[in-house]
């Protein structure tokens, strides 16, 4: 846990694992899979500079659980033994770079079946029929933007769901990967349960905040259980939703508690994405959300890690190193720069790669 002798260089343990330094790369999707969901020499090189540029765990793009399960055409998956075997390639050179290798597991829910960002009219332009569009399911029918209306999601999909996730936190260990992260915020499936805005089922699912987490940790749970006990497992939350009757902080602290209570050993803690419309953005402020990692920190004992608007190293280190957090991930500033975190250290010669070393 961080404190007062802890720095953003020191390493963290959770479990058996051991990360080397507590700034670390957040999934960012790039929506540059093969049909059939298995990762591409794009992804072996846009990980691996990141690995080379020194950040301390990798989290790799969110992996749909399923192929009905994807945002797009282009998503990552990890549902059967051929994508695992090609995930090996990239926990493989992670790890030899001395990263550790992380990978985010997702459904899409009301979210699905739509272009990839640079096509179209981007993320909010549905797919026809025509074009091979999978069915929307969410936890009620209510849609995302022009999505359209998602079918209610019955007992027999989400019962599928949770085999699902159970299935590819198996095969996220046969790939090599030394954590796994459930992606229960941004507005996809788990964040859908949680939100009233999006939830408002009457059955044990739906209402009160003690059912509308029922079925995240239904599935957090399973996660867990088919993770190797020696390996982390993490859960991206959301601490609001920025829009009147959303999800509050207190809400998610409770989450929050529940998710310790099952053994879950990291909160990587985000806000927003739930619903289209810019008024919902998280607003744009240095370490958005810092002080809600901080509040779940406090209100769950678990260590956290806050995600958005965090672009500069120096920021990162003091939000570890005065108790903030106990690591910092970074997302669109390590898209513009795999080697941000060399900039930081250009005296440093055993932080850059032996193959760099005349460039210094």
């Amino acid at each position: 846990m961080a404190g007062a002798d802890v720095t953003a260089a020191s390493p963290l343990t959770l479990r058996g694992v051991t990360v080397p330094h507590r700034i670390w790369m957040s999934p960012m999707a790039q929506y540059s899979a093969t049909p059939d969901g298995t990762p591409t020499d794009w992804h072996l090189v846009h990980y691996g500079a990141r690995a080379v540029g020194g950040v301390g765990l990798v989290v790799v793009e969110s992996a749909a659980v399923g192929a009905r399960h994807r945002t797009t055409s282009g998503d990552l998956g990890l549902w059967n033994e051929e994508q695992a075997a090609a995930h090996r390639r990239l926990t493989s050179f992670i790890r030899a770079q001395g990263g550790v290798p992380a990978i985010q597991l997702l459904a899409a829910g009301r979210k699905a079946a739509h272009r990839r960002p640079w096509e179209g009219a981007g993320q909010n332009d549905p797919l026809t029929a025509a074009e091979g569009a999978w069915e929307r399911v969410g936890p009620s029918p209510v849609p995302f933007g022009d999505l359209g209306v998602p079918r209610e999601a019955d007992q027999a999909y989400l019962d599928e769901v949770v085999e699902a996730f159970d299935r590819s936190a198996r095969l996220a260990h046969q790939s090599g990967y030394d954590v796994v992260e459930v992606h229960a915020a941004h507005g996809y499936l788990l964040h859908q349960f949680l939100s009233p805005l999006s939830n408002i089922r009457t059955d044990g699912y739906g209402g009160s905040v003690q059912n509308r987490v029922r079925f995240p940790l239904r599935v957090a749970r399973a996660v867990r259980d088919a993770f190797p006990a020696h390996k982390p497992v993490f859960v991206r939350v959301t601490a609001t939703d920025w829009v009147e009757g959303g999800i509050s902080v207190d809400e998610a602290a409770a989450f929050a508690k529940e998710l310790a209570a099952i053994g879950i050993d990291l909160l990587d803690v985000s806000s927003g994405g739930l619903v289209r419309d810019l008024a919902a953005r998280p607003p744009a402020r240095d370490g958005v959300n810092v002080a809600f990692a901080g509040a779940l920190k406090e209100a769950s004992g678990l260590p956290v890690a806050p995600v958005g608007q965090i672009t500069d190293p120096a920021l990162a280190a003091a939000v570890v190193a005065d108790g903030r957090a106990d690591a910092v991930l970074i997302g669109r500033a390590l898209l513009r720069d795999p080697y941000l975190l060399l900039r930081h250290r250009p005296d440093d010669t055993s932080a850059w790669p032996s193959q760099y070393h005349r460039a210094l």
